[in-house]
């Protein structure tokens, strides 16, 4: 090693690489593995369907594990990128990360018994078992985990009402975005579930262009500014009837 190199325990190395480099080259593969995966196979851009199978299950495991997964999308996405002198002005720090474990843990649990039963109808009835693919397996694992790191996470919370954990989070989170040098640093010393949630949420954005994950930027909102009518024919103006032979 050279001489004027600083030399940097492992520890250390390891914590900048996972949450100063890792973070980029998973937002990168999200962004780019996206793009190819529209332009090259849209047919697989989709979300494969089992639903005539166990249908009443599917349905109360789907709306349950949906409506709490983009609540949680939500809440952290703006909480993590909101900086704090925007929200300074009307909430304080504590109440925010108050109000953000309340909400946070209904949500949590609401997604944790969708996805229990989505799992259960998938892994145990031998025909949806059949009709899936590892990928499809292997998604729901990993987000089962990861609802049942983000749920530990809420009693480590509850421990630091002064909520400086949750603006070190945020700060780490907005040095990501905005490419400062030394985001890492902010997480040192943090409780594990925290760091393992944090790797696991990485991860799944690293994986997302791989998955049926992709049907999530598929939503039709070009479909409420179309123009014109849609046209639909039935079956006797789209096919001239014959009449039998006599």
């Amino acid at each position: 090693m050279h001489p004027d190199l600083p030399s940097l325990p492992a520890g250390d190395w390891l914590h900048q690489v996972a949450f100063g480099y890792y973070p980029y080259i998973c937002l990168a593969v999200l962004m780019v593995g996206s793009v190819l995966r529209f332009d090259r196979e849209q047919y697989t851009w989709r979300s494969g369907s089992s639903q005539l199978l166990r249908r009443k299950q599917l349905v109360w495991g789907s709306n349950l594990f949906h409506a709490g997964i983009l609540f949680l999308l939500l809440g952290h996405t703006v909480g993590l990128l909101t900086p704090h002198a925007l929200y300074s002005r009307f909430i304080t720090a504590e109440s925010k990360q108050l109000l953000a474990i309340v909400a946070g843990s209904i949500a949590g649990i609401v997604c944790f018994v969708g996805l229990t039963m989505l799992m259960h109808r998938r892994f145990f009835d031998a025909r949806v078992r059949w009709n899936s693919t590892f990928g499809d397996n292997a998604i729901l694992l990993i987000l089962w985990v990861q609802l049942c790191l983000g749920l530990i996470t809420v009693p480590f919370s509850l421990q630091h009402g002064d909520a400086s954990v949750m603006l070190r989070l945020s700060a780490w989170a907005q040095g990501i975005f905005t490419f400062q040098p030394g985001s890492a640093d902010l997480l040192r010393g943090l409780d594990w579930p925290y760091l393992v949630h944090l790797l696991l949420g990485l991860t799944i954005f690293l994986l997302f262009p791989f998955t049926r994950l992709v049907h999530m930027l598929s939503a039709p909102v070009w479909y409420l500014g179309r123009r014109g009518w849609q046209l639909v024919r039935t079956r006797s103006t789209a096919m001239p009837s014959r009449t039998p032979a006599e």
